[in-house]
Order: structure tokens, then C-alpha cells, then sequence
């Protein structure tokens, strides 16, 4: 069984997956890393070289690989969910936790994140607060479909996030 966290950018996925893996021993992978690393060059130049739809292309093949293993906690990148393959690998190999925050709180993060520019390049032309909110009003249903359960992560810190998750998850786990 593996954990995929899913949501927007900025929501935490790899800053809550890599101490979530820690808590309950699971190996962690956070998918636009190892996009990162096979292709060795970050993804705002992957995008800028060849375009989203490659972007898009590799995602899918990393989420069939990782797919196949095993006990892992997975930080996907936010747009993993626009491809029904990705979402049926998802579904049949562990649980979606979708990490959600609010427009305002993702849009503070990624002013804030350093690495935004290499691993967030924009995803439209448009001015940041309109994409996000476009981008969420997009996405917010695939989120719904895909998840088994959601945790909001405005206000929280990442100990606490872990927390709701785990406990969200023993039911689950117990089956």
C-alpha cells in the first residue's frame, strides 16, 4: 500500500511526505524530483525545451513506476490528477490524501518558496492569483475524485498535518 499525497502547489506534499514516510517508516518519492534528476534539468526548463504535454508524458511513465512498488509515501506534483491513468494508478495501488489550502495561503508560499521558479514554473501567462484560481477551480473536482480523504494545511504545521493523517489513516490501513 502506498500514500499519495495530492493538491496544489505549495499545499506541503513533499515538506509533509518526507516527515510522514519518517513517522511510519515508509520510503519516500516525490515524483517531479525524480523528473528532475532522470532528466537532469529542472521542470521550468523541461517546459520551457519541450512544453507541458512532455512534461505531462513523464509524469505519467514515473507514476507507472512508482506505482508498481510498494510501501511508500509519494509527493506527486499538482497536476498528476489530469490523467486518468495516473489517477487509476493511484487508486489501485494506495490511498490519495489530497493537501488542501486556500488561494491566499498558496499564493504567500509560492512568493516565498526559493525553489518556485526551477520546480513551479507558471502553469498559464497569467498573473499569479488568477491562475491559482482558475488552476483550483479546474482541478478542485479531479482532487474530490481522487482522494480517499483530504486535510486542510492552512495553519497547520507539518507535525500536525502528519497527525491528522495517520489518524485519518489507521481505519483505512486496518481493513
Amino acid at each position: 500500500m502506498n500514500i499519495y499525497l495530492i493538491g496544489y502547489r505549495c499545499t506541503g506534499k513533499t515538506t509533509v511526505g518526507k516527515i510522514l514516510a519518517d513517522r511510519m517508516g515508509l520510503m519516500f518519492i516525490d515524483t517531479d524530483i525524480l523528473i528532475v534528476i532522470k532528466q537532469g534539468l529542472p521542470i521550468s526548463e523541461i517546459v520551457k525545451k519541450y512544453g507541458w504535454e512532455h512534461f505531462r508524458e513523464l509524469e505519467k511513465e514515473m507514476m507507472r513506476r512508482i506505482s508498481s512498488g510498494d510501501d511508500q509515501v509519494v509527493s506527486t506534483g499538482g497536476g498528476i490528477i489530469l490523467d486518468t491513468l495516473n489517477v487509476d494508478h493511484i487508486k489501485k495501488s494506495g490511498i490519495a490524501v489530497w493537501l488542501k489550502a486556500k488561494p491566499e495561503t498558496i499564493e504567500k508560499r509560492i512568493k516565498n518558496d526559493k525553489s518556485t521558479g526551477d520546480f513551479r514554473p507558471s502553469l498559464t501567462s497569467k498573473e499569479l492569483k488568477t491562475e491559482i484560481r482558475e488552476t483550483l477551480e479546474e482541478r478542485t473536482p479531479l482532487y474530490q475524485e481522487t482522494m480517499n480523504f483530504f486535510v486542510e494545511t492552512d495553519k497547520r504545521d507539518t507535525g500536525e498535518i502528519c497527525d491528522i493523517i495517520i489518524k485519518k489513516l489507521n481505519p483505512i490501513l486496518k481493513r
